[in-house]
């Protein structure tokens, strides 16, 4: 459900599942998942509430595991000053439906963290407890799964009788964002010269006061964390969202030279980039991919997730 380009399925893919379908109202969303999961035999683009359970249960049949990633615009604070939208967020009630239609055995809802703030958020937890789920709930943080970037969301893990049982973190290596960004690959431009905005500058400034000259970094746009509008290429990669919001600044010839980063960079900075099959991101144009992979869940954290689950037992 709302399976976007298909981050979850991809992880869950790795984690041995058979994907057999999705739905997204997004076109160029479902028309990627269709092309990285062509042998899903059923792939509705429209709104998940367009689906009565009889049509769900014809196309489906049984199925073991139903994902779910709800539109989050409205629980977090990157909407801006935006009012919150509850027809979006009544989405995510959906999930109770889907789930007395099909009965898996597991779910796995993914959301923001302030989801937890909705005031239906409990009875959502509560409805799916009476179809007789078993529910924990974890904060994981990307970063913890071998993922170059910091991203924490909400995991709602559902089995049938019991709930699924804490897991210790993999053992992965902490990865920066110098494992995403390609330093050499990508024409750059001159930062200096006039033609960029002051409040750029002033970012690349603080950089280098903290850094020294020629190291890079990168600059971050759209963020009020405190952190300067800047990070470190040594640390994971602040969360990536819908929107360009990443530059790189490096040197040549004592001058600094910029350019944003770009979605094969990004699409590592998720963790599509481990496996031998390659995940396909040729639809649409930049502004549609950046978009597709800031929308998406990071695989080796749902391929973590689905694997806890199905060790459980059937």
């Amino acid at each position: 459900m709302f399976c976007g380009a298909g981050g979850s399925s991809w992880g869950a893919a790795r984690a041995g599942a058979e994907i057999v379908g999705g739905v997204d109202r997004d076109g160029i969303a479902a028309t990627v998942f269709r092309d990285n999961f062509p042998n899903a035999g059923w792939v509705h683009e429209g709104s998940a509430e367009d689906i009565g359970a009889d049509r769900l249960r014809r196309a489906l049949g049984n199925v073991d595991l139903l994902m779910a990633s709800p539109d989050c615009t409205s629980h977090t604070h990157a909407r801006g000053a935006r009012p919150p939208d509850d027809a979006s967020r009544r989405s995510a009630l959906q999930v109770f439906r889907y789930a007395k239609a099909l009965d898996p055995r597991w779910i796995v809802v993914e959301n923001v963290v302030n989801i937890r703030r909705w005031p239906r958020w409990p009875g959502l937890r509560r409805d799916l407890g009476r179809l007789g789920y078993g529910i924990a709930e974890e904060v994981l943080d990307a970063a913890d799964f071998g993922v170059p970037q910091s991203r924490r969301r909400l995991f709602l893990l559902c089995s049938r009788g019991a709930p699924p049982p804490p897991s210790p973190l993999p053992k992965t290596r902490r990865r920066s964002a110098r494992d995403a960004v390609d330093m050499d690959g990508y024409p750059m431009t001159p930062l200096d010269g006039g033609r960029r905005a002051a409040a750029t500058i002033a970012r690349a400034d603080r950089a280098v006061a903290s850094l020294g000259p020629g190291q890079p970094f990168l600059l971050v746009y759209y963020g009020t964390d405190g952190a300067g509008g800047w990070q470190s290429l040594d640390a994971p990669l602040r969360t990536v969202t819908t929107v360009d919001r990443f530059a790189l600044v490096a040197w040549r010839n004592g001058e600094r030279v910029m350019r944003m980063l770009q979605p094969p960079e990004l699409a590592r900075a998720m963790g599509f980039g481990r496996g031998r099959r390659k995940f396909r991101l040729d639809r649409g144009t930049r502004r549609d991919r950046i978009r597709l992979l800031g929308n998406a869940v990071c695989p080796p954290v749902m391929e973590s997730v689905v694997r806890r689950l199905a060790a459980t037992g059937a």
